[in-house]
């Protein structure tokens, strides 16, 4: 079996999902090729069978020749060892074009979600997302298998129906306006089928997105005694995709009967018409167990041909969810220009605010208004187009992977991933992830422990990792073991262990308590020293700790200065210490 790529698979055919589907058959040609001709072979092998077996009987059986039933009795057992090994090769080579898709839409998927970044949220929803990666993607890989049993069985339909004709023309123009009946009829079915396949798929990503929100917002819904609404919102929404199912169960209940039901007349007719024709002498009782056997086998590939269409249909409808994915393109443009040493070292401004960062200070902002925070620091990140700069130049002029590599935004919504602890908060660090923390977890490179272990205690999350069995070695689910606090911590961790010329922090301590947010306040200045921090936030104690506070109201830089000086200001405490002012 060939293995999968490991290189790039190229761009795909896009426009249209029969397009993508056709690209995924040319980049596997080789094994698609092979597949339909193994199973050409198998069915055409499985296909003579009736014609020897009717053979043996008229010239071996009826007419007393062993030597001629002995010799058919081969024929059919060479048939049937035909079969069997060309149908093991088919499925071989089924089983590769199968997985071979499903992995390259997931490399293409995956590269396409890493491309967009930060955008992705915002141009797809989570559920849609999932359900490419848990639906669609197996889907099309399906489908590309399908088509090595529904190609034999065309071709084999067609050669079965010369056979008849030759055999007895009547019987045989029978199977030839049969079979394209009955294919059209479950053709019909099958264009309804698409149709509802496609309604049952919105409803269930819409489902999906609803189903991520109450996980992720779980704990604040039991806080806020919201389980009820959001159950009930919930089982409404899984009613319509419990209808929208009964729905295409109902097409797939009549596609189904179809299948058994219009072949098994088929058969009905030829056999009656045959028995006639050998009551009255027009064909040798041979010839009417071939032409049984030719219906059977008729009735049974009518059945995979349109398996293989309905399988086709429904990876139109996945590859529809795919393509539309592929097709996004990153908002962003990235620039050409290089990043000069002394540029790095500018300040960092965002002139729609008026807000400025000192390059080398921890600098802290409170926003009057908390979606303020986020959009200040997308457009420092540069994850929105805006006119930010760094040392006097646009950051839209610099490659955007650079800029990336030296402004870190971290909100209050950045996740853990799954796997070891230690390799999702250094994953550039030594292999062996908590081998590397030193006498926490045994010996390992100093230099990574020393930068591991100052972290930890920056973002006083060693009680954290401590608290855990196997320590920084554990592995774990998304971070969905730990309370908010403590994944602020842990996420603190990895954002210093990124060590970036410029660090921006969104509420990283609204989740802890006071005691662990003061050590995180009293440490953070030190630990980024000489490097540029800046902090959004509303918390006293960071406020307190920060060398530089600026308040921003209503998107602009009103005041700023030393936390002390800017208690003065009624607009400032009425931001920092809720205070309310009376007109």
């Amino acid at each position: 079996m060939r293995p999968f790529p490991e290189t790039d698979p190229g761009e795909p055919a896009l426009g249209s999902p029969g397009r993508y589907l056709l690209w995924l058959a040319a980049a596997h040609r080789a094994s698609a090729v092979l597949a339909v001709g193994y199973g050409v072979l198998c069915t055409l092998a499985q296909a003579f069978v009736p014609a020897a077996i009717g053979r043996g009987v008229d010239r071996g059986l009826i007419a007393g020749d062993r030597g001629a039933l002995v010799a058919w009795c081969a024929v059919v057992l060479g048939l049937g060892v035909t079969q069997a090994v060309a149908g093991t090769l088919r499925d071989r080579c089924s089983v590769t074009n199968r997985f071979g898709a499903s992995y390259r839409t997931m490399q293409l998927v995956t590269r396409k979600a890493a491309r967009l970044g930060a955008e992705l949220p915002r141009r797809v929803s989570a559920g849609t997302v999932v359900s490419v990666g848990a639906t669609d993607i197996t889907r099309i890989g399906a489908a590309l298998e399908s088509t090595a049993r529904g190609g034999g069985a065309v071709v084999s339909i067609a050669v079965i129906a010369g056979v008849m004709l030759t055999v007895s023309w009547q019987l045989g123009l029978v199977a030839l306006v049969g079979v394209p009946l009955s294919a059209a009829a479950i053709a019909a079915l099958m264009r309804l089928l698409h149709a509802r396949q496609q309604g049952l798929r919105t409803e269930q990503g819409a489902l999906a997105d609803l189903a991520v929100d109450i996980v992720d917002g779980l704990r604040v819904l039991r806080g806020i005694g919201g389980e009820r609404v959001f159950a009930d919102r919930y089982r409404e929404r899984s009613q319509r995709v419990r209808h929208e199912g009964v729905r295409v169960a109902g097409v797939e209940s009549s596609v189904a009967a179809g299948r058994l039901l219009l072949p098994g007349l088929l058969v009905t007719v030829i056999v009656w018409l045959g028995a006639h024709f050998v009551g009255t002498g027009r064909m040798s009782p041979g010839a009417l167990v071939a032409f049984y056997g030719y219906a059977v086998f008729l009735a049974e590939q009518l059945r995979r041909a349109t398996s293989m269409v309905d399988q086709l249909t429904r990876a139109f409808v996945a590859a529809r969810m795919v393509t539309d994915l592929l097709a996004m393109e990153p908002g962003l443009g990235s620039g050409d220009r290089e990043i000069a040493a002394e540029g790095a070292r500018g300040p960092l401004r965002d002139p729609g605010s008026g807000l400025e960062i000192p390059p080398g200070r921890f600098v802290a902002v409170a926003c009057a208004r908390p979606d303020d925070m986020l959009l200040l620091a997308d457009r420092l990140g540069r994850y929105v187009d805006s006119p930010a700069t760094l040392g006097g130049t646009p950051l839209a002029e610099f490659p955007l992977a650079e800029v990336r590599r030296r402004i870190l935004v971290v909100d209050h919504d950045a996740r853990l991933f799954s796997g070891g602890l230690a390799a999702q908060l250094d994953p550039h660090g030594p292999a062996g992830g908590g081998a590397a923390v030193g006498g926490m977890n045994g010996g390992g490179a100093d230099g990574a422990a020393d930068r591991l272990r100052r972290a930890l205690d920056t973002a006083s999350a060693h009680d954290v990792v401590e608290a855990l069995p196997e320590g920084l070695d554990q592995e774990i689910t998304g971070g969905r073991e730990f309370s908010g606090g403590q994944r602020q911590r842990l996420n603190l961790v990895r954002a210093l262990l990124a060590d970036p010329d410029t660090l921006v922090l969104v509420e990283p301590t609204s989740a802890l308590d006071a005691h662990t947010e003061a050590r995180v306040a009293e440490r953070l200045g030190a630990h980024r020293h000489g490097r540029t921090t800046v902090v959004f936030t509303t918390s006293p104690i960071l406020l307190d700790r920060a060398d530089h506070v600026v308040l921003v109201e209503g998107g602009t830089v009103v005041a700023e200065g030393p936390h002390a000086e800017l208690l003065a200001d009624a607009r400032y405490r009425a931001v920092v210490t809720r205070e309310v002012t009376v007109a």
